[in-house]
C-alpha cells in the first residue's frame, strides 16, 4: 500500500513515526476520514476545513489543508482503486519535540500522514435496510468534542460496551441529554419534525450531518437543532445515526427497548433515497 508522510509517498511499511512525535505521546493531534465513491470525493473540502478548524484550536503551526485533496486523489490513483468506494484517512500531529506537557518553542513542524483502503461496507448496507441496536452511556469524554482528536479513549470504551451488548453503536448522554454516537451524530424524528442537537462543544460538527440537513431543505423535512432529552425519547416517532460510513442508518432498538415495533420510518427512508440519489450523481 502507497500512503503519505511528509511530503513523500512511499510503502507503508517503510514509514518511520518518531516516539517523540506528540501525536504517539499525548495524542496531540487530528484526524479525518474521507469517502471516494469510485474516485470522487465526498466532500472533501468541508472535511479539510473541519480539520483546520481543529488545528486552529490546538494552535498548531499549520491550518491550511486545502493541498491534501490533490494528495488524498494521488493515493487513490496510486493504490489503483479509482473504480472502487474507498475511505482515505488523515492524521495531523504536532510533530516532534522533547516530551513536554507545554507547547514546545520553537514549534516543530506537524507530522503529516495519509493512507487510502477499499472500503468494506461489513454490516452497514444491511443495517441501513434493517436498521441497529443501540445502548446509551454516560459522556465521560472530555470538553472539547467539536475538535475531532485522535483522542479516543472513551469513544473506544463506549463502542466496546456496545459490541459487548450485541449492538452497534452507543449514544452519549450527558445531563439527560442525547448528544451523538462514539463515532457518529444521532438524530430522532418527533411530529415529522428532525431533531438533532445544537453544535457545541459537546457533539462533532458531523459532515454527513450538516449535508443530511441540507437534504431535509430539499426534501421539505422540518429541522430543529435543540436538545434532545433522554426522558422524552418515548415521544419519538424514528431515530437515526449519521456518519461518513454509516451515512443515513435507521435505530430500531436502544438498550432493551425494540422501538416502534422494530421498523424504520419515513423520515429515515426519504433521506436515504435522497442520500443515495446525490451519491449516485457524484459516484
Amino acid at each position: 500500500m502507497v500512503v503519505y508522510f511528509n511530503d513523500r509517498f512511499m510503502e507503508k511499511e517503510a514509514v518511520c513515526i518518531s516516539p517523540d512525535d506528540r501525536g504517539f505521546l499525548f495524542a496531540d493531534s487530528l484526524y479525518e476520514v474521507i469517502r471516494s465513491y469510485k474516485g470522487t470525493f465526498f466532500r472533501a473540502k468541508q472535511h479539510l476545513s473541519r480539520l483546520g478548524y481543529g488545528a486552529t484550536h490546538l494552535k498548531l503551526g499549520k491550518t491550511d489543508f486545502s493541498e491534501l485533496e490533490e494528495i488524498a486523489r494521488k493515493l487513490v490513483v496510486k493504490n489503483r482503486l479509482e473504480s472502487e468506494d474507498a475511505v482515505v484517512y488523515f492524521q495531523v500531529t504536532r510533530g516532534v519535540a522533547k516530551r513536554s506537557h507545554a507547547f514546545p518553542l520553537p514549534a516543530p513542524r506537524p507530522t503529516i500522514y495519509a493512507s487510502v483502503s477499499k472500503f468494506d461496507p461489513g454490516p452497514a448496507d444491511r443495517d441501513r435496510e434493517t436498521g441497529i441496536h443501540v445502548i446509551t452511556i454516560a459522556d465521560t469524554r472530555w470538553a472539547r468534542c467539536d475538535m475531532k482528536t485522535t483522542a479516543l479513549t472513551p469513544n473506544i470504551l463506549a463502542n466496546q460496551a456496545a459490541v459487548e451488548a450485541g449492538a452497534t453503536e452507543a449514544i452519549f448522554i450527558r445531563d439527560g441529554v442525547m448528544l451523538e454516537g462514539s463515532h457518529s451524530n444521532f438524530a430522532a424524528v418527533f411530529d415529522n419534525v428532525l431533531v438533532t442537537a445544537p453544535l457545541s462543544n459537546y457533539i462533532l460538527g458531523g459532515i454527513t450531518r450538516q449535508f443530511v440537513m441540507q437534504l431535509c431543505a430539499r426534501e421539505n423535512i422540518r429541522i430543529e437543532e435543540r436538545p434532545i432529552f433522554e426522558q422524552d425519547i418515548h415521544l419519538a416517532t424514528e431515530m437515526m445515526i449519521l456518519g461518513t460510513t454509516t451515512e443515513v442508518t435507521p435505530i430500531v432498538r436502544m438498550n432493551n427497548t425494540i422501538f416502534k415495533e422494530g421498523k424504520p420510518g419515513p423520515v429515515t427512508r426519504a433521506l436515504q433515497m435522497a442520500y443515495n440519489q446525490k451519491i449516485a450523481l457524484i459516484g
